[in-house]
């Protein structure tokens, strides 16, 4: 709306210029026989340097217009790009939550136990159904808040949990998905620390994505060659390849 606006205003300027050449040169020709070649001269000078002033401020207006469009085209490019890494970091955390609920139907789960990621399992029932619980507020409720409040309190009650990976995984996962690196950061790390975690993997991948979106391209770089080097035959591998291939 403001961009039509300000082309309107340009293009009155510029009707109001023709106007003022066109109708500028009448004093020209009235000019008195009685004045002297001189003050006609005078005249003509003063008429000319009137007309050019006008245009010099009709200039102006017209740079002060391009440059408030060139403001306008930067801050709509700027909204567009941030709109598509938001986007982009909530296609993650869909994906993730769909290659959870396929791996928990392909699970043939024992009674009382559940088993997580990394093939472990839990035989304590209230530990498995306070994890399952969190879980479930992500692919079942769609929660998120909710989720996030609920696996870290079970981090705090299970601190020796076999699903503790897992949960900061999601934690980080959580959020990530909201922009909000800092806090998505030391999630990923403690999934990292364990290498024994099936997530381990995926979170390097995403220390990677978070060091990229921070500037710091040599760290990323670094995260995404460890994922070749460690899980060589994988599909992270191949996504890290990728990404290794843009810089």
């Amino acid at each position: 709306m403001k961009i039509r606006t300000l082309r309107k205003l340009s293009l009155a300027l510029l009707a109001g210029s023709a106007f003022f050449v066109n109708a500028e040169p009448a004093p020209v020709s009235e000019l008195g026989s009685s004045k002297s070649v001189e003050q006609r001269l005078d005249d003509l000078a003063r008429l000319i340097k009137a007309r050019n002033q006008t245009q010099i401020e009709m200039q102006q207006q017209l740079d002060l217009i391009a440059r408030e469009i060139d403001d306008l085209r930067g801050n709509v490019e700027r909204n567009s790009y941030e709109l598509n890494q938001m986007l982009s970091r909530q296609r993650d955390i869909y994906r993730e939550i769909d290659t959870l609920r396929t791996a928990k139907s392909a699970i043939a789960e024992e009674p009382g136990k559940t088993k997580p990621a990394s093939g472990q399992y839990s035989s304590n029932k209230d530990e498995n159904t306070d994890y399952e619980n969190a879980v479930n507020l992500i692919l079942k409720n769609k929660d998120y808040d909710g989720a996030t409040q609920a696996l870290k309190s079970f981090i705090s009650s299970y601190p020796s949990s076999v699903y503790k990976a897992n949960a900061h995984y999601w934690l980080g996962q959580l959020y990530y998905a909201r922009g909000d690196f800092n806090n998505s950061k030391p999630h990923f790390t403690s999934v990292v620390k364990d290498e024994k975690s099936g997530k381990r993997a995926d979170a390097l991948f995403k220390l990677g994505k978070i060091a990229v979106n921070q500037g710091d391209k040599a760290t990323a770089k670094g995260f995404y060659q460890q994922i070749v080097e460690q899980y060589p035959d994988t599909s992270t591998a191949r996504d890290a390849k990728k990404e290794l291939s843009k810089n």
